[in-house]
């Protein structure tokens, strides 16, 4: 049995994984500050296992921030005196709103950065050469063209974006300097969303969410009386935004997939895109939300916001030849699944 590291394991995209690892038979820990997330979601974790007969005690959380070195290096020096050693990192770990990083770019390259950093830093200590990092679309910027392949230019436009692209720069500089020992993946996800199918675990962002999935959801569920919608003039098929939304269970599969692929072979440094693939403008989301779910969602559109750009979506071809990997799930699942956590935890 192989024991992951997972750092930010109780955040949104890393609940999900750290479920879908269990489910293979993969022994968890979680390092997690809880500053946008909650210690409750491992209840949760834990009552999904067993409802489906897996073993719940796979996962250990613990609270700590990725910058304290002290405790980076205490987990891997318990690990090593364990029975089992820590043989792999998913990097989570991170701030990530495009506003706030625009605000605050000081704490975003301390958090992103500065912890990533520390991360490296212990794994070459310990000899834990395995990392799967969690990039982001985010760092193609204004795309020029459509669909984004991993070839597209590296161009971001905001802080946020440009922490995520300097740390892949920094990681491919690690490689390079040792790239016998080195195996790293990075997947440049777009816009995760939806919810696990049980209900029990989903996205729970504090405060007006940033991002338009959980806002419909607010909304829907009356906490938002209305829908902001930022730009109606935008170059695209209805003049709204366009983005590529991925159910949260389908990206926590394609990081399975890649931790796969590192134990499997030797392969070096890849960078890899997780999307669905289609462009979806935010009417049509919201169509699709309404059909669904039987429900009306108040909107009202307001002008552009700063940072934003008019349409993206992935290239995903890469991720299915490498890794075996493409979407299951449908945007009637996302909304369905992603309606059915906000019923159930309002």
């Amino acid at each position: 049995m192989k024991k992951i590291l997972i750092t930010g394991g109780a955040g949104f995209i890393g609940s999900h994984t750290c479920l879908n690892l269990i489910e293979c038979g993969y022994e968890i820990i979680s390092l997690d500050s809880y500053i946008n997330s909650s210690e409750d979601v491992f209840i949760r974790i834990k009552d999904i296992c067993k409802l489906n007969g897996l073993n719940p005690n796979l996962i250990k959380n613990i609270k700590g921030d990725i910058r304290d070195l002290n405790l980076l290096r205490s987990i891997f020096e318990n690990s090593s005196n364990s029975e089992s050693k820590i043989e792999a990192v998913v990097h989570f770990a991170g701030l990530k709103a495009v506003k706030e990083s625009e605000n605050n770019p000081l704490e975003y390259w301390d958090v992103n950065f500065g912890g990533t950093l520390n991360l490296i830093n212990i794994m070459k200590s310990f000899n834990c050469r395995k990392l799967v990092f969690s990039s982001s679309a985010t760092i193609y910027g204004e795309p020029k063209n459509l669909p984004i392949s991993e070839e597209s230019e590296i161009k971001p436009i905001n802080p946020y974006g440009n922490t995520k692209a300097t740390i892949e720069k920094f990681l491919l500089d690690i490689y390079k300097s040792a790239p016998n020992d080195w195996n790293i993946i990075n997947l440049r996800y777009f816009n995760p969303v939806g919810a696990h199918n049980s209900g029990l675990i989903g996205e729970n962002p504090k405060g007006i969410p940033n991002n338009l999935f959980p806002y419909i959801c607010k909304v829907a569920s009356g906490e938002i009386k209305n829908l902001k919608i930022f730009g109606n003039d935008w170059p695209t098929k209805d003049g709204t935004g366009v983005r590529d939304y991925i159910h949260i269970e389908d990206l926590a599969e394609g990081h399975k997939k890649a931790l796969n692929l590192l134990f499997k072979k030797d392969v070096n440094f890849l960078s890899i895109n997780l999307g669905n693939g289609l462009g979806v403008s935010v009417l049509e989301m919201i169509e699709k939300f309404e059909k669904v779910n039987n429900c009306k969602i108040k909107k009202v559109f307001e002008s552009r916001r700063e940072g934003d750009v008019a349409s993206t979506y992935a290239d995903i071809k890469l991720a299915e030849k490498v890794m075996g990997w493409k979407p299951k799930k449908t945007l009637s699942d996302i909304c369905r699944d992603g309606w059915n956590w906000q019923k159930k935890n309002k």
